[in-house]
């Protein structure tokens, strides 16, 4: 849109107005909808008249500012239906990612490395240091890819490992 790279702050405001009023594909509806409860007036709409403005134009006052008040009372059900709409979503990406994901066979009993992803404030080995630590045997494999790994005395961390570790 722009010839060179000093023209876009002119041209923000058409991007914005371009997001605010596209659909999103996670929530099912535009921003600009979720935010005022009615979909935005294009502005080539008010020189060439859609059917949705020759329609509010020939309704009384009255009537669309009871429109209106029903619209936005009906503001929440949108909103929790866009909520909805992002958690099937979520589910949708979740299953596309996860046929994507290879188990990894670890049972019971085997040896695994550990990830050493703590790293100390100064280390002077830079990129040199090492990225796993110890050999840890996998004592209890728990729901949704943890694991408990003893240390070598014996005691289990703090918090459960996940198998990526």
């Amino acid at each position: 849109m722009s010839d060179n790279y000093k023209e876009w702050p002119e041209k923000i405001p058409f991007a914005l107005w371009g997001y605010r009023t596209s659909i999103r594909t996670a929530t099912g509806a535009t921003p600009y909808y979720l935010v005022y409860g009615m979909e935005a007036v294009q502005p080539v709409e008010l020189e060439v008249p859609s059917l949705m403005i020759l329609l509010e134009s020939q309704v009384p006052e009255a009537d669309w500012v009871q429109a209106r008040y029903d619209s936005l009372i009906m503001l929440d059900e949108c909103r929790l239906n866009a909520s909805y709409h992002v958690q099937l979503y979520q589910k949708r990406i979740e299953r596309a990612f996860n046929k994507k994901v290879k188990p990894k066979g670890i049972s019971e009993g085997d040896l695994v490395l550990k990830s050493d992803r703590a790293s100390l404030p100064i280390d002077l080995r830079g990129k040199f240091k090492p990225n796993w630590a110890g050999l840890y045997l996998v004592k209890k494999i728990l729901s949704g890819g943890d694991v408990r790994l003893p240390d070598s005395d014996g005691n289990h961390f703090k918090n459960p490992s996940n198998f990526d570790q």
